[in-house]
């Protein structure tokens, strides 16, 4: 495996091209004293093997290692890190594991949202509603909606949910086992010109309460 090397701005930190794709497009850090968040890449805990290592990036295709500053030199311990890149890699397992977990329980979003945008939401608009993605839970397979609008509240919404929806959601996507109503949020936020009357009372000088006039008639909040 062709493993090139690159310097840094940081005399402690050098750039190493494995010229392969190692994660899904997002990096991610690691620290020596991590602990366990070390153990979701199996490539940062071979790195960390070596013990002058302090701290390990994994970009899309590149590993960026820093060594602790009083550590081996460069010369000798950049062979030792071009080795367990290439040994860890050669091994099989994602660099970093929950970037391809996250990954695939974003490709399942995206199938779920495309199935209530096709096949659920144009027979719930009829009905003056509309159901909306919330959340999945991708170990166990639960899928969590919110019925809006004339379905939201609905006494048939739940009958609805599992006749309907969940028999088609599940036809084209097995991974869901079951969809459920998201609660919804138990303190609807105030309107925009309540939080404003509430800022402008509040504290040890008031502003005056704001005045409306209608018909020649003046009200105060």
């Amino acid at each position: 495996m062709l493993i090139l090397v690159e310097r840094t701005p940081n005399p402690d930190a050098l750039k190493f091209l494995p010229q392969m794709r190692l994660t899904d497009g997002r990096g991610r850090g690691f620290t020596r004293d991590g602990g366990d968040d070390v153990d979701a890449s199996p490539l940062a805990r071979a790195i960390f093997d070596l013990p002058d290592v302090a701290r390990v990036y994994i970009g899309e295709d590149f590993v960026t290692v820093a060594r602790a500053p009083d550590g081996e030199a460069w010369t000798t311990l950049r062979i030792r890190v071009i080795a367990a890149i290439a040994e860890a890699l050669a091994q099989g397992p994602p660099a970093i594991r929950l970037a391809e977990e996250a990954c695939a329980a974003e490709g399942l979003e995206r199938e779920i949202r495309d199935v209530l945008a096709r096949h659920v939401r144009p027979g719930v608009a009829r009905d003056g509603g509309d159901i909306v993605f919330d959340r999945l839970d991708p170990a166990t397979g639960v899928l969590w909606v919110r019925m809006e609008g004339a379905c939201g509240g609905c006494p048939s919404s739940r009958r609805t949910l599992k006749d309907a929806v969940e028999r088609i959601v599940r036809r084209y996507v097995p991974e869901v086992t079951t969809v459920a109503e998201a609660e919804p949020s138990a303190e609807p936020r105030p309107p925009a010109w309540r939080r404003w009357l509430d800022t402008a009372t509040a504290g040890p000088s008031p502003r005056p309460r704001p005045q409306f006039r209608h018909n020649g008639r003046t009200f105060r909040d």
